[in-house]
């Protein structure tokens, strides 16, 4: 099996137990309790502190009982101002410590560290698992193949079940140059070939109120992610062409597309109205059986 090399990694790869067990506090204060009901490591927990020693914290009472775990590392974008911490021995580690991982152009180790600060949080994180858990990593272009193989490395490309693809754009993000970025993954593996299934999607929210040929359908969010400074051109007011109400964009987030885009839209009947404008912003159709599909790929409507 290919394994992946970077700097530091002969120190990092032990590094987990050499980590001491640290104490969980309590804080009674912010604690949720019921009545005469005692602080303990049985419920849910929401844990402050740096994560290495947290999950250290957890070992003795949480490994081997973890059915699901999902983590939300650094990406690694150049941009996160993301700080190398582990308090390792070796010169290269000392150097690493309380500096802001920077860009490519700026800090040539940026990927040895990312792959230093996940190795021993991955290994511990397997420790925490039931024989039949599964851990998923969201993860985007910068470190995908990375994680992969360090995953590889420590929980068995055998156990690897995919890397989901979650789309967290609905428009272009107006680059300058190469490819506009929709995506990200999430990167899923279990232990010992657990056997993950998927769901059957609940459906029974679709409806076709106003018999639209194109079937039942739900209504999505309008608004957007981007304040006006970021996105300019998505901070327009939308007005309903039969009534004439207003809808200003909302400050902080703005619309998922500019004026053309909800021009089109508009033409094909996919926006949804509020019957009161007061109470409401308009919304987008998303069909059962044309999900997503704009344009002249789907029927044309009434």
């Amino acid at each position: 099996m290919p394994v992946l090399q970077f700097k530091g990694k002969t120190a990092i790869e032990t590094y987990h137990h050499t980590v001491p067990h640290h104490a969980l506090e309590f804080d009674e204060k912010l604690s949720v309790l019921g009545k005469s009901e005692k602080p303990s490591l049985g419920g849910n927990l929401i844990i402050e502190g740096d994560n290495l020693l947290a999950l250290k914290a957890l070992l003795p009472t949480h490994a081997g009982k973890i059915k699901c775990i999902y983590i939300d590392p650094p990406y690694n974008t150049g941009n996160e101002g993301w700080v190398y911490n582990d308090n390792l021995s070796q010169p290269q580690f000392k150097e690493w410590i309380g500096q802001v991982v920077g860009k490519d152009e700026e800090d040539a180790c940026r990927h040895d560290k990312w792959c230093c600060m996940m190795y021993p949080r991955l290994s511990l994180l397997k420790q925490l698992l039931t024989e039949d858990g599964v851990i998923a990593v969201s993860i985007d272009d910068n470190e995908l193949q990375n994680l992969l193989l360090i995953m590889d490395e420590i929980f068995g490309e055998d156990n690897f079940i995919t890397s989901v693809v979650w789309k967290t754009r609905n428009t272009d993000n107006r680059v300058t140059s190469q490819l506009s970025v929709d995506h990200e993954y999430v990167v899923i593996y279990t232990m010992n070939q657990s056997p993950v299934r998927g769901r059957i999607i609940d459906r029974s929210d679709f409806d076709n109120p106003d018999n639209d040929p194109r079937g039942s359908y739900v209504t999505d969010p309008l608004t957007g992610k981007a304040t006006a400074e970021d996105r300019p051109n998505l901070h327009h007011t939308i007005v309903n062409p039969k009534t004439g109400d207003k809808y200003p964009p909302d400050p902080a987030r703005g619309w998922i597309t500019d004026r053309a885009g909800i021009e089109a839209l508009t033409k094909e009947n996919l926006i949804w109205w509020p019957p009161n404008p007061k109470t409401g912003n308009p919304r987008v159709n998303d069909h059962l059986k044309f999900p997503l599909v704009r344009s002249s790929e789907i029927p044309p409507s009434r």
